[in-house]
């Protein structure tokens, strides 16, 4: 399998996240998002969504963050990322989605780049935004996990909930985003954060991250 992605990219880091914890095999292909290299001919003669990540498994390219993670789920069943119970899976299901349709839309590369350019707003009008959209899911999501009484993952592993969530956090943070003021959210990081599954899918530790250039 190769994964093309962005090393800062929410949901190329969703993919990394889920092949490590599955423990599957995979080749990191670089696709450098702030020279819009996903949206050369290359790249969406393969994937029109001209969008990252791609998944290039099974003889076929294959795109959107959501639905490879269920691919993923479904092709390769061992070391599930979601419950068999149903209400376990419902719950799982409602705290993701959440993350994933209510966050992502808002705050993503290209939505940030046209309030600047198109509307010329300052970096700090922009990170307001950023942080207003968090607090409008992140809140609700905290109370959710304080009302489920969590420990250190939403279940008793972590799975689909954690792979969306940790990559909406380290977003957070990088826009000082007060995140250790929800402490089940700030709980369920710091346990994650200690697996090496979750190390070694980090945006620090990707090749195409600059700080590990030579």
């Amino acid at each position: 399998m190769k994964l093309y992605g962005y090393f800062r990219s929410s949901t190329s880091y969703r993919l990394r996240i889920a092949l490590e914890l599955k423990g599957l095999g995979y080749e990191n292909v670089p696709v450098n998002l702030l020279t819009s290299e996903q949206k050369g001919e290359t790249f969406t003669s393969r994937n029109p969504f001209g969008s990252v990540p791609m998944l290039e498994a099974d003889g076929r390219d294959r795109a959107q963050s959501m639905a490879l993670l269920e691919w993923l789920d479904e092709a390769y069943p061992d070391k599930p990322l979601m419950p068999r119970d149903i209400e376990a899976r419902y719950t799982v299901r409602e705290l993701t989605y959440a993350i994933a349709t209510e966050l992502h839309a808002p705050l993503n590369l290209p939505v940030l780049k046209y309030i600047k350019n198109e509307y010329g707003q300052p970096q700090d009008a922009i990170d307001t935004w950023y942080r207003h959209w968090l607090a409008r899911t992140l809140e609700p999501v905290e109370a959710r996990l304080a009302q489920l009484d969590t420990g250190d993952f939403l279940l008793d592993a972590p799975g689909l909930f954690e792979t969306v969530l940790l990559p909406q956090v380290y977003n957070a943070r990088r826009f000082k985003y007060d995140i250790d003021a929800h402490e089940h959210i700030a709980q369920i990081e710091t346990a994650c954060l200690a697996l090496p599954a979750f190390q070694r899918a980090h945006p620090e530790n990707q090749p195409d991250n600059p700080e590990n250039s030579a």
